[in-house]
């Protein structure tokens, strides 16, 4: 019998019932198309397995500096690092406050690691960091080695006491971060351990630390156990209050924010921590607040989104936009010789997030989009309102790839290419039907432009953590979908591969090789693509099946003998059990299988759980003929 070659629609399809898709793809994980056929997605390894970083990463930002150097800004909830080529994670999280000598004391018990610290009004949250310097020993185990070092908070007993856990001498934050996790050497205080710490101790405290998971409230109980002193009541709490950070560069510098906070300025030359942008010699009339930053590329403007007014210092404006004078990050005070300025949009009532393109900068408020642009003197910038009632899911949800930009909205994906356009979405139920709306603000968009690719990643509705992802595919027109943990992402560029960060504390090149690097050895990367039913005269005749010929690419695996199973499933119908399945495990070498299936209707799947393993599927012959029930 002649051999009949299958052809399927590139992308999945969950729009319509699996017998509707016929001729396309119904389900799948670790896949993308090119050229109208399925592969499997690259792995990932990891950017430098000695160091990681403490928290859930939820901003990366890359830019090289003038010395040529390669530097990542990353954000999470507890800490904000500069990493330089891939190896030196530096901490610059600001300082908060520090304390005059002799406001810090200590007091521990026999027997106990933990130690009691008072220092009146201190502010610290449970979490916090803190650097001691200027004790003395307290007399026995706790010695002034011990005290004079960078701790975190364990617990907030009153506004003026708290708890850390005394480690061994000289070891640093950093030396004692494993897989994103303290893991310290504790030590127990003695009999003799009965000082104060001295009168000259003194302690830098960082700035408060984050939410990593979004609560919805008001009461006891809200945000994270030990935030504030017990019995407090926690103040209402927004789906927005996750601790996210925005970023640029100015020149080899970083400028950055936490959303509804501060915004800060790390000199890269200068090094040290990043300092509040206000306090910074020369600084005029620079903005306290702000939801977003954001540096115009082509006139070198900082722009500030939802911030407080020039007129209104403190007070946040969530709809006001300011920018300072153009080539100088400090002056934003308005004059008749500068550029700094602000506007005001009209529509929406808070800007959710701004991203830039080659053109214009692309600003999104709850309910609305503007396209911000540079006029030059008098009004530097302008605000043209391009669409209203239009949603975005989150602050990071939106992503530009050169003057396109693609985001998720609240049910909805959409593409502005000079005007908005709704992306139809063969997978949109799948992924909102499934989607936790208290932690929306976890979500990000991620381009992988490689592929042709944009990526959105979410937490489905039964996990608080970023674990399911869907894909468009710009070039295909096609959709797909998976399941992966990821935080952050920022593409190819200064880097040749794309960065990830996951919760395990660590960044991941992806796109490198075909295995899971988050272990040692590697792991395989499971993964898989099923199609819907086929069938021959819609199913009203059966059909036998004697042979296979298969047509897969091993193309870029590691493994010197890669294999792919290839599952063909025989029904009588949709919805009834399978009459029969037969696996085959595929090489490059395989010519031909054969089998013996009879059913109404066929379904084929394709996977792969090996080591160094990176299919692509072609195009699948089978000998098919009409049959009878026996």
């Amino acid at each position: 019998m002649p051999l009949t070659k299958l052809s399927f629609r590139p992308g999945i399809n969950r729009e319509i019932t699996t017998y509707s898709n016929e001729g396309g793809w119904f389900d799948g994980d670790k896949i993308r198309f090119r050229f109208g056929f399925p592969e499997k997605i690259g792995g990932w390894t990891k950017v430098n397995p000695s160091y990681s970083f403490l928290g859930s990463a939820r901003s990366l930002h890359s830019w090289v500096a003038l010395d040529s150097g390669r530097f990542i800004g990353l954000g999470t909830n507890l800490k904000y690092y500069a990493i330089k080529d891939a190896s030196l994670y530096v901490d610059i999280t600001p300082i908060r406050v520090t304390t005059a000598a002799g406001d810090v004391t200590f007091s521990a018990v026999n027997g106990s690691s933990t130690i009691t610290v008072t220092d009146v009004a201190h502010g610290a949250i449970a979490n916090d960091f803190v650097t001691f310097s200027g004790a003395v020993g307290l007399g026995g185990n706790i010695t002034a080695g011990v005290l004079n070092q960078e701790y975190q908070v364990v617990s907030v007993l009153t506004a003026d006491t708290y708890t850390i856990q005394a480690r061994a001498e000289n070891t640093s934050i950093s030396s004692i971060t494993v897989n994103g996790q303290l893991v310290p050497s504790l030590v127990a205080a003695d009999g003799s351990d009965t000082g104060n710490g001295g009168s000259s101790t003194v302690g830098a405290y960082q700035i408060n630390t984050g939410l990593d998971v979004a609560t919805v409230g008001t009461g006891w109980g809200v945000g994270f156990w030990g935030r504030g002193a017990w019995g407090s009541e926690a103040p209402v709490v927004a789906l927005n209050n996750l601790r996210l950070w925005t970023q640029d560069n100015f020149g080899e510098d970083l400028i950055t924010n936490i959303r509804d906070g501060a915004i800060y300025y790390w000199d890269k030359s200068a090094g040290g921590r990043s300092v509040l942008l206000q306090d910074l010699p020369g600084s005029s009339q620079a903005p306290t607040v702000a939801k977003q930053v954001l540096v115009s590329d082509l006139d070198r403007h900082v722009l500030a989104f939802g911030c407080d007014p020039e007129a209104s210092p403190g007070v946040q404006d969530p709809l006001t936009i300011r920018f300072s004078d153009q080539e100088n990050p400090l002056d934003w005070g308005a004059t008749a010789t500068n550029t700094a300025g602000e506007i005001r949009l009209g529509s929406g009532s808070e800007i959710i997030s701004a991203v830039e393109t080659r053109q214009q900068i692309l600003v999104f408020t709850d309910s609305s989009i503007y396209a911000v642009q540079y006029l030059g003197p008098p009004f530097t910038f302008g605000a043209n309102l391009i669409s209203e009632n239009i949603s975005v899911a989150s602050p990071k949800a939106a992503v530009a790839v050169d003057d396109s930009v693609f985001w998720m909205g609240k049910n909805e994906f959409y593409l502005f290419r000079g005007s908005v356009q709704r992306i139809p979405c063969s997978v949109r139920d799948y992924v909102f039907d499934d989607f936790n709306e208290t932690q929306r603000s976890k979500t990000f968009a991620a381009a992988n432009t490689s592929y042709s690719e944009v990526w959105w990643f979410y937490c489905s509705a039964s996990s608080d953590s970023v674990n399911r992802y869907v894909v468009f595919n710009y070039q295909e027109n096609a959709w797909y979908y998976g399941q992966m943990g990821r935080t952050a992402w920022v593409e190819r560029g200064v880097y040749d591969l794309p960065i990830a960060a996951r919760t395990d504390g660590h960044l991941y090149f992806h796109e490198d090789g075909p295995d899971d690097g988050t272990t040692n050895p590697p792991s395989p990367i499971s993964s898989y693509i099923e199609s819907s039913p086929l069938d021959a005269a819609d199913g009203e005749q059966f059909q036998f099946i004697r042979r296979m010929v298969p047509d897969v690419s091993f193309v870029d695996s590691t493994s010197s003998t890669p294999t792919v199973d290839i599952t063909t499933t025989a029904q009588q119908f949709t919805n009834t059990a399978a009459l029969k399945a037969e696996t085959f495990t595929i090489a490059q070498d395989t010519p031909q299988v054969h089998m013996r299936l009879r059913g109404r209707q066929f379904t084929y799947r394709i996977s792969s759980d090996d080591i160094g393993v990176k299919w692509r599927l072609g195009s699948l012959r089978y000998d098919l003929r009409s049959d009878g029930r026996r």
